[in-house]
């Protein structure tokens, strides 16, 4: 237990956001203190009680809003108290992090990199943005290893948490409705970095613009490490897995492929790991490949910049999009891929996109994801003769219809399923 420890025990606490983290912290803490919880839209403790009240710590789940929220000026007038779950795990344990954060590929080079520490006979847990509330893992050890996903908003408030290694894949807009500007994203990112101890390491992409711009003019305790994403050596070329032919999951690999040498690794083994590994459910992954058609759910994909590198790997795409569009995201595909792809919007928003794409892609507009799918499948049967991708790849947030991406990704699997189920 850390000196730090203090900060959490014995005190008067208000929980604010019930969902997973919210949760998992209030099961953490509630036996080493006087919780009171409080979110938008639960009633569980009156609004009037809790602005009454004064605490020692709030504890804000990722989700929570400070300029957004029903508790805004409270929170507002109580900033220096207001941490995060993080906080709460840094403070109670000391053990080795690997905290990986970026606009994109956050979940699977997390999901890589723990299972190749993990097949290598480390006690390694992986938690955070990637589904496990960091407070929620059970049988930590002194040498069990962390490898934690941490997006902007866990990063946001966070006040004492740091890492022993850092890590920053790519930064592109995203998010603005909440930060307001690039710079405060970046910025926002960079508190990973800027926290961290003399004898960390920080491992950043060497040709990530915005990274490298915000790098120059700061100054850092820890090690920096520029990892090269357009490395293309022998060892990568001997991995016959389909998953890393996209550059951004080549990139994910590159930075796996450098933190590990911090580490005893077996390379037989780890060939043999990478070569298996499918990727997570939702993000970039194959459901269906016959004939000539293949289908990709990459329901992860929540803007422009991610769906990018999947518009480049098909000389004949059926591109679905739709959901809420982020504030500030551009579409930024060479014109060379233009000609290849066919884009079919669904939902609400279909406005913006249209905007955005105007003169770039075909494009055609239904209300619904199922109606849009139709209208792809009866295109498809009439041409036989050419290798097509159908790419659910929505560039959008998916609140407008669904509950989060699993939610998204898991109704279209279930589309395609009855249309075979059909045939």
């Amino acid at each position: 237990m850390n000196v730090n420890s203090n900060i959490f025990i014995d005190k008067k606490i208000l929980i604010y956001g019930l969902g997973k983290s919210g949760i998992s912290t209030f099961k953490f803490l509630k036996k080493k203190n006087k919780i009171s919880l409080f979110d938008d839209n639960k009633n569980i403790e009156s609004f009037k009680k809790i602005k009454k009240s004064k605490f020692d710590v709030i504890i804000l789940s990722p989700g929570i809003n400070i300029n957004k929220c029903k508790l805004k000026n409270f929170l507002k007038k109580n900033f220096k108290i207001i941490y995060t779950d993080l906080d709460v795990f840094k403070s109670f344990y000391n053990n080795k992090c690997i905290t990986i954060t970026g606009t994109n590929g956050k979940s699977t080079t997390s999901k890589l990199l723990y299972e190749v520490l993990k097949k290598q006979g480390y006690d390694v847990k992986i938690g955070g943005n990637i589904g496990y509330p960091i407070l929620s893992i059970k049988n930590i050890k002194p040498k069990s290893i962390f490898v934690i996903e941490a997006s902007s908003y866990q990063l946001d408030y966070s006040k004492i948490f740091h890492s022993k290694y850092s890590v920053i894949l790519n930064i592109t807009a995203d998010h603005l409705e909440r930060h307001k500007t690039l710079k405060e994203y970046i910025k926002t990112k960079f508190k990973l970095i800027k926290n961290q101890k003399s004898g960390s390491i920080a491992f950043i992409n060497k040709f990530d613009e915005n990274t490298i711009k915000f790098l120059k003019n700061n100054n850092y305790k820890s090690k920096i490490i520029k990892v090269n994403t357009k490395l293309n050596n022998k060892y990568l070329s001997n991995i016959k897995n389909d998953y890393f032919t996209s550059m951004s999951n080549k990139e994910n690999l590159l930075f796996v492929l450098e933190i590990i040498k911090r580490f005893k690794i077996k390379k037989k083994l780890l060939a043999k790991i990478i070569k298996k590994f499918k990727g997570l459910k939702y993000r970039q992954q194959t459901i269906y490949n016959k004939g000539n058609l293949k289908i990709i759910n990459d329901s992860k994909s929540t803007s422009y910049a991610s769906s990018l590198e999947m518009l480049k790997t098909s000389e004949n795409i059926y591109w679905l999009l739709g959901g809420i569009p982020k504030k500030g995201d551009k579409f930024s595909l060479p014109k060379i891929y233009f000609k290849n792809i066919r884009g079919y919007l669904f939902g609400k928003n279909s406005k913006k996109f249209s905007f955005d794409l105007k003169n770039k892609i075909r494009l055609s507009k239904f209300t619904n994801l199922n109606k849009a799918l139709n209208k792809i499948f009866k295109e498809i049967k009439i041409d036989q003769s050419n290798q097509k991708t159908i790419l659910f790849s929505p560039s959008a947030a998916s609140f407008d219809a669904f509950k989060n991406f699993e939610d998204r990704g898991y109704h279209f699997n279930k589309i395609i399923k009855k249309y075979f189920n059909d045939k």
